[in-house]
């Protein structure tokens, strides 16, 4: 039996283990909810900093982190979102903490899009992910496979030439020709031919712009509704359901040809044959569905030819507004052919100010400013702050690569502040991420920047380019598409005469 005594004794030391407890509890709160989380611009209710982004998101946030500071934590709705905009934050989300910050948000559009995001750009970071990456990199990516379709390179090369000279008497559209250049090689190496049809050109288009837009159903999941009345969800469901009608065209197509064939070399494998070739030998321990396989196609298609593109347009836009850096170019690749009718690949690794020009332009202009949004996979300690896990990373590219505290005069086109330089776009110099970098780099970087140098070292070697009469340079329209890349906005239309 228990006295009075020890019954008081046993409800104090209760009441003090309990006070304890309290306290610690209340200690750890309160040290959680003071861990330093980064600055944060001021936010509406409901919809948080969305209305911050503007019609120029990579701009508008570049215009924040100058009050706020590289690196902030802004709320889309009600999804944090981490926005760095300096190279040391940069290295630090995509080499100190990368395993870390490798996934990626679940993105509505996305999904509809590419299969349910099984592709290699959107797939959450995991095994799926690794496996697919991997047959892309083996067998179409790596320096052997993109070397190997130098032919095809060179032969569009050459007709991209003929049209040019054909339209010399008249207007000639650089930007429809550089996309034609480029998506031609990319069909041929991914699907075994062209297509021409202009159904084809508006499927591409329409695919890149309704992926640029802001789903509210990412943000805000009670105001879904928003994205069906808008419209948005119908126009990604009938742009996923045009696509993937190409695509089965394409994949029975090269179906009923094998059947006609006792085998093929590997020459004359494109994406489509290697990627049927792995199904059917299931080598790679596990499933290759026909989604998965299309989601694929899907990437190298749409990533190779509107990413690449829409460079060699800015190349050639900032050269024709900046004679002196033509002249330079000019006089290099003149000096290096020799007086041969082209330019070859070979001759491509000598050309230094061309490769500085290309820099130049890939840091004026990444393909895509705000890359490709990362999830933090658990919390992290970035920069002195305390990053929650889920947290959505943008890293915004185009202001690191026009960061004054990195580039002297970033505003001005100058090639020559790479000669001499070691910096490069490969994703081992943080000042310079047209590509990405770490793990979810861009593995395709090889394949798109040697069609972006045959192209541009030919373009300048055989023609003059100016503006239609009347057309100063200084009114050359430099607007941007409001898109997940970065277009010029205006079709640029130049008269070309023959240098020789």
């Amino acid at each position: 039996m228990f006295s009075v005594s020890h019954l008081y004794f046993i409800s104090f030391f209760s009441f003090v283990v309990l006070i304890i407890f309290i306290s610690l509890k209340w200690t750890s709160f309160q040290s959680k909810a003071k861990k330093p989380l980064p600055p944060s611009p001021p936010k509406l209710p409901i919809i948080g900093n969305l209305h911050q982004l503007g019609s120029s998101p990579h701009r508008s946030l570049r215009d924040l982190s100058l009050k706020h500071g590289p690196v902030m934590l802004m709320n889309f709705g009600s999804v944090p979102v981490l926005v760095a905009s300096s190279s040391e934050a940069a290295k630090e989300i995509m080499k100190t903490h990368d395993l870390k910050f490798s996934n990626r948000p679940k993105l509505k559009i996305a999904d509809t899009l590419v299969y349910g995001s099984n592709d290699i750009t959107f797939s959450p970071y995991g095994e799926h992910w690794r496996q697919v990456k991997s047959i892309a990199v083996i067998h179409l990516l790596n320096s052997t496979r993109v070397m190997s379709f130098r032919q095809v390179r060179e032969k569009e090369m050459s007709l991209m030439i003929e049209k040019i000279e054909k339209g010399r008497d008249s207007l000639v559209d650089m930007t429809e020709l550089s996309f034609w250049f480029v998506n031609n090689i990319v069909c041929k190496v991914a699907l075994g031919r062209t297509y021409n049809e202009l159904k084809f050109t508006f499927l591409l288009e329409r695919f890149v712009h309704v992926l640029g837009l802001i789903c509210i159903g990412n943000y805000i999941p009670w105001l879904s509704w928003i994205d069906r009345l808008s419209g948005l969800e119908d126009k990604a469901q009938k742009v996923a359901k045009d696509f993937d009608e190409f695509f089965e065209s394409v994949l029975e197509e090269h179906v009923d040809k094998r059947r006609g064939m006792n085998g093929q070399s590997d020459e004359e494998k494109d994406l489509v044959d290697i990627l049927l070739d792995v199904q059917r030998d299931d080598a790679i321990g596990f499933t290759l569905h026909r989604d998965i396989i299309k989601a694929i196609i899907l990437d190298v298609f749409a990533a190779g030819t509107d990413t690449t593109f829409a460079s060699l347009v800015w190349s050639i836009t900032e050269l024709i507004r900046h004679p002196r850096v033509m002249k330079k170019l000019q006089h290099e690749v003149t000096e290096i052919a020799q007086g041969r009718s082209m330019i070859s690949e070979n001759d491509l690794e000598k050309m230094q100010y061309l490769k500085a020009t290309i820099k130049e332009t890939l840091r004026m202009y990444p393909p895509l400013p705000l890359l490709l949004p990362h999830e933090s996979m658990q919390d992290v300690k970035l920069m002195d702050y305390e990053i929650p896990a889920r947290t959505q990373i943008i890293v915004n590219a185009w202001a690191i690569g026009r960061d004054p505290a990195l580039w002297e005069e970033p505003e001005e086109f100058r090639p020559e502040r790479f000669l001499n330089n070691s910096i490069d776009y490969k994703g081992l110099h943080y000042e310079l991420l047209p590509f990405g970098s770490g793990r979810r780099g861009c593995p395709g970087i090889h394949f798109a920047t040697i069609m972006f140098e045959l192209a541009l070292a030919n373009v300048v070697y055989k023609f003059n380019l100016a503006l239609p009469n009347g057309v100063e340079r200084k009114d050359l329209d430099m607007t941007e598409t409001n898109s997940i890349t970065l277009h010029k906005k205006s079709p640029l239309l130049v008269m070309a005469t023959p240098r020789f």
